[in-house]
């Protein structure tokens, strides 16, 4: 794998971020990865009451891949499935920063889908902050 990268949480980037997430983020930086087209984030949103870590592969300003890595609620656990994060795949960022595609919800996982949609489009919006600077 390639080294990590950093990027540094603050004026755009992070009203950017405050932005998507309707909250303003933790953390003076952000670790991600970098290869050639494709960058890689490992995101965290709360669902209900905790958080759901995610690791997001985005080429070239779209989604190729989405995995939940540590679900920790008690419901809404359906979206750590392929049948889900799949429909993630091909999506963009539209220019009001919303996804490309509709997601489908999943009945009583509600919050678990809002949180990977949000953080969908973070990963989207951070990766075309990456490019840009390069």
């Amino acid at each position: 794998p390639p080294e990590p990268s950093f990027l540094w949480l603050k004026g755009e980037v992070k009203e950017e971020m405050e932005e998507i997430l309707g909250r303003k983020p933790g953390g003076l930086r952000m670790r991600y990865w970098r290869d050639l087209e494709r960058t890689v984030w490992v995101l965290e949103e709360i669902g209900k009451t905790q958080p759901i870590t995610t690791g997001i592969s985005v080429r070239a300003g779209v989604i190729e891949r989405v995995q939940v890595l540590i679900y920790r609620e008690s419901h809404g656990w359906e979206v750590r499935y392929p049948f889900f994060t799949d429909q993630f795949r091909g999506m963009s960022l539209e220019a009001d920063q919303t996804l490309s595609e509709h997601v489908d919800g999943i009945s009583g996982a509600t919050l678990s889908v809002r949180a990977l949609t949000t953080l969908a489009r973070l990963a989207l919006r951070l990766d075309a902050l990456v490019r840009e600077e390069a």
